[in-house]
């Protein structure tokens, strides 16, 4: 949710507003983009500690920029259209374009984009909790390797212990991506075409 919202405002803020606005939020989510998402996330989970609340916080508030590049290129092509032009010769403020029109023509997108961000939460997770960099307190699949590794089963041949949160994982996330790139075809009528 967090990378979800923060991607959809500033991707439609910059995508609307051109100028100084665009030029400053794309900077911004250039600069996060450039930065390894993984070691970044280790760093912020090991300096503000190993809470569920902190592990959400970090992995939302690095997860929004490739959200809001994808946002702002789809309102980059809406606000282009004849519809909008309409609309604002008729009269109609900003702010009522951008939440009546904008954000509707935006918001099948915006679930696609959402499943394929929860499969990538999931996994920065798990390789938080694998890392011993995860709550302590709620047992997860990470958490279960890292145990299993901090015990030695892949050494000893005990693959009961690695194998299924594996397989979990595994299986969690691309369930997830096979149902993003399923909602992206059904909820995007150029997709359905073909």
């Amino acid at each position: 949710a967090i990378s979800i919202v923060v991607g959809a405002v500033v991707g439609i803020a910059a995508g609307f507003r051109l100028g100084r606005i665009d030029a400053v939020f794309m900077r911004i989510t250039d600069f996060f983009l450039v930065l390894p998402a993984l070691p970044l996330i280790i760093v912020l989970a090991a300096l503000f500690g190993q809470s569920t609340l902190i592990l959400v916080l970090v992995i939302g508030l690095t997860s929004w920029p490739a959200t809001a590049r994808i946002v702002r290129s789809q309102v980059l092509s809406l606000r282009e259209r004849q519809f909008i032009t309409r609309v604002r010769s008729l009269g109609a403020s900003d702010l009522r374009i951008v939440t009546s029109h904008i954000l509707a023509n935006v918001t099948p997108l915006l679930f696609a984009n959402t499943v394929l961000v929860i499969a990538g939460s999931i996994l920065a997770e798990a390789t938080l909790a694998f890392l011993g960099l995860g709550d302590p307190v709620h047992v997860s699949w990470g958490t279960m390797l890292h145990f299993a590794f901090e015990s030695g089963a892949t050494g000893r041949g005990a693959w009961w212990y690695v194998l299924p949160p594996g397989i979990g994982i595994v299986v969690v996330v691309l369930g997830f991506i096979l149902s993003g790139h399923t909602l992206d075809r059904v909820l995007n009528p150029r997709l359905r075409a073909r």
